[in-house]
């Protein structure tokens, strides 16, 4: 008894460039396919008009939500087109072995033969034009999109590939703790007429560059390692927010009282360490990493929504820390802790429009630091003179609700 031959799902490389890097084996593989039956991942290729009529995955793009919902899509035609067909030609960006998911998941799949035909890669060109041999310095290959975990404590020497969104050279930019005085080497449209070959600093990779999906970065050295952990937690809490009912039901405000209860549980964490002995530094680190946890999470809920990121709240609070610290940033002179308030305070009035004392007191704060606010306030405008005998009077209200609080749990406790 013959056995039919399984669904086959040939794949060739685009090769790095134009059509002229094309291979003629690749060629001839496209030349026994149908129209119907060449599908490419992309036409955002200049060697994708050299294989003739065709159709392209590029619709899926535009519908999916998240790029894996893309390549797993993909697949799902790939493996459909091959069974009804028998075969499916499919044709991606220069080498199919090269920085390809498509391909590691069709290998993946258990009802189609997967044929892989050699093609040249972009990191060929990559070599010549860096004038280095890859093997003899160890480089490392790493997705753009996956920087923050994939270089995790790399030093260098890395080619990022993938760089094909301003997004996608921020968050490169924002994982390395310690860049000190790295440059980068920019290979953009490698092999075409106006391919660019450039150093950056590193500061400057998310200002200066206009990325494309050609683009790549040649990084020779790192200062530092990168910030491995952060880009961990990240990415667990945007998987809590898509598979966890709890986590993807909250919103910015369900949220709001547990925001409040992590931050006392961080005020009572430090007082209960003692930095001498080093007791409780456990629970201090572990309530700290749930407060993070809330600013990750509100983070990641606005960038769903498309306001801002977690990038974004790194850089508005870094970029605000700055300014208010001009006798570090600036030409200001202060020379105690007192003058730095004050400059502070002068500062962050001019920034929010503030005129009255009271301004901008959030009406959301506990009543006993609703209270210390803006007693404080009042007594830097001269309405309150004896700050003591009102701190005292808050003492002993704020003493009266515990003590009745205590009663409650001795009775219950009985």
């Amino acid at each position: 008894m013959t056995t039919a031959p399984r669904p086959r799902v040939e794949v060739v490389g685009l090769g790095p460039a134009g059509v002229e890097l094309l291979s003629p084996a690749s060629l001839a593989v496209v030349a026994r396919h149908a129209p119907l039956l060449r599908w490419t991942r992309t036409d955002r290729h200049p060697a994708a008009a050299g294989i003739g009529e065709h159709h392209s995955f590029d619709s899926v793009y535009q519908s999916a939500a998240r790029i894996d919902d893309v390549y797993d899509e993909i697949v799902t035609r790939l493996v459909d087109l091959a069974t009804t067909h028998g075969s499916v030609c499919y044709v991606v960006p220069g080498s199919p072995l090269v920085a390809e998911r498509t391909v590691e998941l069709l290998r993946q799949a258990a009802n189609v033969e997967v044929r892989i035909h050699p093609a040249m890669s972009f990191l060929d060109v990559a070599w010549a034009r860096l004038g280095v041999d890859p093997c003899a310095l160890g480089v490392r290959l790493v997705d753009g999109h996956c920087f923050a975990t994939q270089a995790a404590g790399e030093r260098g020497p890395l080619l990022i590939s993938q760089c094909d969104h301003r997004d996608v050279l921020s968050a490169i930019k924002l994982a390395v703790d310690d860049p000190g005085e790295a440059t980068v080497t920019v290979l953009q449209r490698l092999g075409l007429s106006d391919e660019v070959v450039r150093e950056v600093a590193w500061e400057d990779i998310d200002r200066e560059i206009e990325p494309d999906h050609l683009t790549s970065l040649w990084v020779p050295h790192l200062a530092a390692p990168v910030a491995m952990e952060i880009a961990r937690f990240a990415e667990l809490v945007r998987v809590l927010r898509e598979r966890c009912p709890w986590d993807s039901a909250q919103t910015h405000r369900s949220l709001r009282p547990y925001v409040i209860e992590e931050a006392y549980e961080v005020l009572d964490a430090i007082d209960h360490f003692d930095p001498e002995e080093g007791a409780g530094v456990e629970e201090l680190e572990e309530e700290l990493g749930d407060l993070l946890f809330q600013v990750v999470i509100h983070a990641t809920i606005a960038a769903e929504e498309g306001w801002f990121t977690l990038a974004d709240v790194a850089r508005v609070v870094h970029d605000k820390l700055v300014r208010r610290h001009p006798h570090v940033f600036g030409g200001i002179v202060a020379d105690s802790a007192d003058e730095v308030v004050r400059n502070w305070d002068q500062i962050k009035a001019q920034e929010k429009g503030r005129s009255g004392p009271f301004d901008g007191i959030p009406a959301a704060f506990p009543a006993r630091l609703y209270a210390e606010k803006v007693l404080s306030r009042a007594v830097k405008a001269g309405l309150v003179v004896d700050l003591g005998r009102e701190l005292a009077a808050l003492d002993l209200a704020e003493a009266s609700l515990r003590s009745a609080a205590r009663r409650v749990v001795a009775s219950g406790s009985q």
